[in-house]
């Protein structure tokens, strides 16, 4: 148990319902760690599941959620952009409680998943969509282009996904220039 964890745990509103999950988790013997702030559990050194919480509900997020089948349809994937992961939302303990066995199975699915060395395929970020306005910017500005293109993939990803997301050209635009100064330091969107 992780002393980083108890902290985390104590200090939320969700101190039961975490603390139940927790206990799920470890009795399936993954090895507890503090990751991103939060309780992170890993099979030989792979991230698995963790647990984090929001205003209205808690959750145990799978990383590889994606690849597990959902017999009891609870898998949520949080945006239509995220890939990977999947969460199951909590609101109480009793809840939590009730699910301890099938919670266990998932678990247990997603650390075979980690045995095998599965992996998510990913889109490619050349399947994202680019804003106009910031291909505009891309043709006119050569070192904007190359700073974007040095960038890692999933920064790349963040920024298409930044940029593309407002329905008003405005807005595209005023993202696109606030954003520019950051990929021309080679720095990500939440850098």
């Amino acid at each position: 148990m992780h002393p980083k964890v108890d902290a985390y745990i104590s200090k939320s509103k969700w101190e039961k319902e975490l603390e139940k999950l927790r206990n799920i988790i470890l009795d399936c013997q993954l090895m507890e760690e503090f990751k991103w702030g939060t309780p992170c559990y890993t099979y030989e050194g792979n991230n698995v599941v963790l647990i984090h919480t929001f205003k209205e509900y808690c959750a145990m997020l799978f990383f590889k959620g994606a690849l597990l089948n959902d017999p009891e349809g609870i898998l949520i994937q949080q945006t239509e952009n995220t890939q990977a992961t999947r969460q199951i939302r909590f609101t109480n303990a009793k809840e939590v409680a009730g699910m301890t066995q099938i919670l266990k199975s998932y678990i247990y699915e997603a650390i075979e998943v980690e045995r095998a060395g599965l992996k998510v395929n990913y889109k490619k970020t050349t399947e994202f969509p680019v804003a106009e306005e910031f291909q505009q910017k891309l043709d006119t500005h050569p070192a904007l282009k190359a700073a974007f293109e040095a960038l890692t993939p999933g920064r790349q990803r963040a920024y298409l996904l930044h940029f593309s997301a407002p329905k008003q050209s405005k807005t595209r635009v005023s993202r696109v220039e606030k954003c520019m100064p950051q990929i021309l330091e080679g720095k990500g969107l939440m850098d």
